[in-house]
């Protein structure tokens, strides 16, 4: 029963294995939950949780079998899934109410999309390309409503 219960827990077979694991996860889940909490101060539906979440299952679906040794083809079809799976999340974020005009939640949407990059660029250890990615994430959030006169105090952003 012990030989069985370690040879199930064997996937990781070394302390720098666990550090890799550890390290990517927790990136996704830091850069996650900054996009998070951007979201949420505006009051919006999708906070820090939320993104977190997000993130640190997008770098879980590819570290994964990246661990486990698979092609990178067949990885491009997982990061597909990933990708496909993180459009119906964000399709439930997005509010079209009566008139053309009032559509609400596309940059929640948009930003749980790219939230979902964000944890795939850490899960494949491309951590300065998430941590760059986070940055301008945040700079269209922040600045870009500024910029056209579009941020307002109370968090009641046009999300056209």
């Amino acid at each position: 029963m012990v030989a069985t219960l370690a040879d199930e827990f064997s996937d990781v077979p070394d302390a720098a294995q666990i550090t890799r694991i550890v390290v990517r996860l927790l990136l996704a889940a830091l850069l996650g939950g900054v996009l998070g909490y951007e979201r949420e101060r505006r009051g919006k539906a999708a906070g820090v949780r939320t993104h977190m979440l997000v993130a640190m299952g997008a770098a879980l679906f590819v570290l994964v079998p990246q661990q486990g040794g698979m092609e990178v083809a067949d990885l491009s079809r997982v990061m597909q899934g990933v990708i496909a799976g993180i459009g119906f999340l964000g399709a439930g974020a997005i509010i079209k109410n009566h008139s053309e005009e009032d559509v609400q939640g596309l940059t929640t949407a948009a930003g749980v999309w790219m939230t979902a990059a964000i944890g795939i660029a850490c899960g494949l250890g491309r951590e300065v390309t998430a941590l760059i990615s986070t940055v301008m994430a945040l700079a269209v959030l922040n600045t870009v409503p500024r910029l056209l006169g579009t941020d307002k105090p109370n968090g009641k952003n046009s999300e056209l």
